[in-house]
């Protein structure tokens, strides 16, 4: 079995069984997106501790890569300062997902968690940044 195998049968695996699915009860952060193109939908809330990812889920629909990737992306959130999120990078998911041979409209699916996750940090961090003295209040 090659690495490519074994990277698509974990893919499946996270697809078949998706590790933190669901909604919270309390969260700080709930962001939601699309890739219209092919009708993958990716909604994550997140609960923050501190400066930390204290809790994650998402929920959505769509084809196994973005479903998989979010489902990692949560498990390799938890417990991430948010600055993580800030710093993480396409390529980042590239090689959590075994750096799979992807096509131009597959690269959208496998990276549609990653947009909600930043755009939902990026949210949160602005909302708590106190304009009056200039200090971030989550840190």
């Amino acid at each position: 079995m090659s690495s490519a195998d074994i990277y698509r049968e974990l893919i499946l695996d996270y697809y078949r069984n998706p590790r933190n699915f669901g909604k919270l009860e309390k969260f700080d952060i709930d962001a939601h997106d699309t890739n219209p193109l092919c009708g993958d939908e990716i909604e994550m809330q997140i609960m923050v501790g501190g400066d930390k990812i204290q809790e994650i889920k998402f929920t959505g629909k769509g084809c196994a890569i973005s479903q998989a990737s979010a489902s990692m992306l949560t498990e390799l959130a938890k417990g991430k300062p948010l600055e993580w999120v800030k710093q993480a990078s396409k390529e980042d998911v590239f090689k959590m997902l075994g750096n799979p041979d992807l096509g131009p409209s597959r690269v959208k699916c496998a990276l549609l968690g990653f947009k909600v996750l930043k755009t939902g940090v990026y949210g949160y961090m602005g909302a708590h940044y106190d304009e009056a003295d200039g200090s971030d209040r989550t840190g």
